[in-house]
Formats: C-alpha cells, sequence, structure tokens
C-alpha cells in the first residue's frame, strides 16, 4: 500500500467535518453503541462518492456547475437541518442512562446523508483517487477500489474512535446540566458553521 497515499488519508479523514461531528454527537447523546453505528452510516456515505467517481459521474459533476450546485445545496440544507434538530432535540443530551437509543435505522440514514450530500467527497475522489493509479495500470479499476475500500476502513476506524471518545465523556455532561445545554449548542453551532462554509465554497 502507498505509503503517501495512507498519510494524506488519515490527514483528511482525522481533520474534523461534518462527519466526525456527527459520530461524536452520537456518541455525547446516545453512548458507543449509537457512535459506532454513526460511524458505519458516514462510512456507508462515502459509497456513492466513490462509484460516482470510478464510473465517471465525477467528471460531470466537476463540469456542470448547476449539478454541483444542486448537489452542494441539498447538502447545505441538510447540515442546517441537523442544526435545527440538534438546537430543539432536548431529550438527547438530557436522557438518563436506561433510555432506548434511536434505532440503528435512524442513525446510520442520517450518518449516510450527512456524508452523501457532501459534494466535496465527490471532487475529492475525482482529484485524489488518479494520483495513485498508474495511467497504463492494467487493473486500474480494482486498484482504485481497493484504495477507496482502504480509505472507508480509516474512516470507520477515526470516526469510531472520535465516537467513543465522547461517549467516555458522556457521564461526566450528563451530571452537568449546563455543561448538556451549552454541549447542544456547540453541536448544533457547528452543524450550522459548517453549513454556511459549505454554501460559500
Amino acid at each position: 500500500m502507498n505509503t503517501e497515499f495512507l498519510l494524506t488519508s488519515l490527514i483528511v479523514v482525522a481533520t474534523p467535518g461534518t462527519g466526525a461531528l456527527y459520530t461524536m454527537a452520537a456518541g455525547l447523546s446516545h453512548g458507543a453503541r449509537a457512535s459506532a453505528v454513526a460511524a458505519v452510516g458516514c462510512t456507508l456515505g462515502i459509497v456513492p462518492h466513490m462509484l460516482a467517481a470510478i464510473t465517471g459521474l465525477a467528471a460531470l459533476l466537476h463540469t456542470s456547475a448547476t449539478a454541483f450546485q444542486i448537489l452542494k445545496y441539498l447538502g447545505v440544507a441538510y447540515l442546517l437541518y441537523m442544526a435545527w434538530s440538534t438546537l430543539r432535540d432536548k431529550n438527547a443530551l438530557t436522557a438518563e442512562r436506561e433510555t432506548a437509543p434511536r434505532s440503528a435505522a435512524k442513525v446510520i440514514t442520517s450518518g449516510v446523508l450527512i456524508n452523501l450530500l457532501n459534494p466535496k467527497l465527490t471532487i475529492f475522489f475525482f482529484a485524489f483517487l488518479p494520483q495513485f493509479v498508474g495511467a497504463g495500470e492494467p487493473n486500474a479499476l480494482v486498484r482504485m477500489v481497493e484504495l477507496s475500500a482502504v480509505f472507508m476502513l480509516l474512516t470507520f476506524l477515526i470516526f469510531a474512535a472520535y465516537g467513543r471518545f465522547a461517549a467516555a465523556m458522556r457521564h461526566h455532561v450528563l451530571s452537568r446540566p449546563r455543561v448538556l445545554t451549552w454541549s447542544r449548542r456547540v453541536f448544533a453551532g457547528a452543524f450550522a458553521a459548517l453549513g454556511a462554509r459549505l454554501a460559500f465554497l
């Protein structure tokens, strides 16, 4: 495996973004299991971008301003929705430990949508993968799938680590009402800020 690919992927994945933020929010709100499930959802959300890059749809998005703008603003809208729902969902962070967590399907769906509606991932795959696949390589398609799988594995592991850390801090946060309130506001504000940043790219 190319060392440069691994290092670049680690930097990209470890840099906090919408997926990492969502996984941490799930861990803080609902515990370690929810954070792991959220990490799975965010990882699955990479698949459409990977397929788009490999099949050539990324080239269309890269050259079609309209297609890119539509996808981008869908992502912005979803991030703003996440900010609003996080701010108003007071039960998430104040729930008792015995309270049943959100269903795995809902957590995964939210994680998938967060990464699915992030056009930067498609552009990233379009510009990133070809650098590590030789122009005349006979098995270029297989090579790109292998590299994408490694990227997804790194995404899951790092996001799961973020989520577990947040889950480990959960019992400290649950016992402090003021911390609960500010945590909810911080996560909501972070989702809104990321949405605004995406809107003006």
